[in-house]
């Protein structure tokens, strides 16, 4: 089992959020496209889910760049979580870097 925590607020001094964000892309090539895409801000926790520790313009940036991958068929939901939070773990433990990651 694993469980870590996170603190996010959502005020002047805070300027994180926690972003959980799963999907269901019908065609290959879009879904590999767009797990490369999240790649670049969060880590893999499940084939298609990702979680990330983002900067409130880094979340907005990510956010922008979704509808690109997605088609009526398709499906992306953006979980913004905010204020403090634990996350247990069972199963296969998944390697990962809490550090926020930034695209240049």
């Amino acid at each position: 089992m694993e469980n870590y925590f996170f603190d996010t607020n959502e005020n002047e001094t805070e300027n994180r959020v926690f972003v959980l964000v799963i999907y269901d892309i019908i065609e290959n090539k879009r879904r590999l496209k767009l797990a490369r895409y999240l790649q670049g801000f969060g880590f893999r926790i499940q084939k298609s889910a990702f979680e990330a520790l983002l900067s409130k313009s880094v979340y907005n940036k990510m956010l922008h760049g979704l509808p690109d991958f997605v088609t009526d068929d398709d499906s992306i939901r953006v979980y913004k979580i905010i204020g403090k939070g634990q996350v247990h773990s069972f199963g296969k433990e998944i390697e990962k870097d809490i550090n926020e990651i930034i695209i240049v």
